[in-house]
């Protein structure tokens, strides 16, 4: 009854996707936001109406200067585009050559040109398919906006939250928050260090560095190695400056992931790391990328409303992986 009971739960939060992704995003907002907020109200003793409006000003602000650096950088890889066709075709042809699939009876030519076609095709598609997707996103953030400035304007008075959901409140926005900083730390050190070796769409690097770095254990690594394509294929890059684009980051991510986040963050959430990569999956199958970066705080709160349940308790500690708790 109780596996049941889950699925049909996954399905409704499936069917409900385009509601509740955004209300879930503007929660995790309102967490960000709050503390400046309540920050203005303290010590600068205005109103909360006020503080409101400057926060999202401020906010505001900060997107437009992201949107004109972005677009600075999209329109740089427009205008290499075709430097980066030529030097991915160069570097298909060393494959091919180096290969010698002449002496294994293998047709290069017919395996090789189909995938050059795409390439020459390609940069544009993905172009296409970037400014799309950034459209397909500015379109829900609207809905997210409206949500978080309803939730601002509705907490009318500092409550103390107790119980079950002053747990998961409590536990959830100090791992949010702290993410938020560190993941920012994270994005600005990758974008400087990355436009200091002259790398193309170093402040994009940056950004994913930043979002990625909110989906736990893979998204360091996938933030990582994500300028390598480009690192390839720029012609005026040296090995050693190929090689520091993509090692000097991975210290980063792991200084800050591995060193200075466990130090600060404690065991704030209280999970096994692969409970974390199988909530990654489970969550990535049910709201697709947005429930990736959910994850980690959604699978806290659950294991939090578990472990208050007196049937679920077991099942709670399953979460942190204290299976010795389960054998007693």
């Amino acid at each position: 009854l109780f596996i049941i009971s889950l699925i049909g739960i996954a399905f409704a939060l499936f069917w409900l996707r385009p509601v509740m992704i955004p209300f879930i995003l503007a929660l995790l907002f309102t967490f960000i936001l709050t503390p400046i907020i309540d920050f203005q109200m303290n010590f600068g003793k205005i109103p909360r109406f006020v503080a409101i409006i400057t926060t999202f000003l401020l906010g505001f602000i900060i997107l437009n200067i992201f949107f004109v650096l972005i677009s600075a950088s999209v329109v740089q890889m427009t205008s290499n585009a075709d430097t980066y066709q030529e030097q991915i075709i160069q570097l298909i042809d060393k494959v091919t050559n180096s290969a010698h699939f002449e002496e294994l009876g293998i047709d290069a030519n017919s395996i090789v040109q189909p995938f050059i076609e795409n390439v020459k095709k390609g940069i544009g598609g993905v172009l296409v398919e970037t400014i799309n997707a950034i459209v397909k996103i500015l379109s829900k953030g609207v809905l997210v906006l409206i949500f978080v400035l309803f939730l601002l304007i509705g907490r009318t008075r500092q409550v103390k939250l107790t119980g079950i959901w002053g747990e998961s409140v409590t536990r959830v926005k100090r791992y949010i928050v702290t993410k938020f900083m560190l993941s920012a730390i994270t994005g600005l050190l990758v974008g400087i260090t990355l436009s200091i070796l002259h790398i193309d769409l170093a402040l994009v690097f940056g950004l994913f560095a930043f979002l990625l770095n909110f989906i736990p254990s893979v998204g360091s690594i996938i933030a990582t190695l994500l300028p390598l394509p480009v690192v390839i294929v720029s012609p005026d890059i040296s090995t050693s400056t190929a090689i520091m684009a993509i090692a000097i980051p991975g210290v980063i991510q792991f200084a800050i992931g591995n060193v200075i986040e466990p130090k600060i963050m404690g065991d704030s959430l209280d999970l096994h790391p692969v409970v974390i990569l199988m909530a990654l999956i489970f969550w990535g199958m049910i709201w697709g990328i947005v429930g990736m970066f959910l994850a980690a705080p959604l699978t806290a709160i659950m294991k939090i409303i578990f472990s208050k349940i007196e049937f679920t308790k077991s099942l709670a500690e399953l979460l942190a992986g204290r299976t010795d708790a389960l054998e007693s």
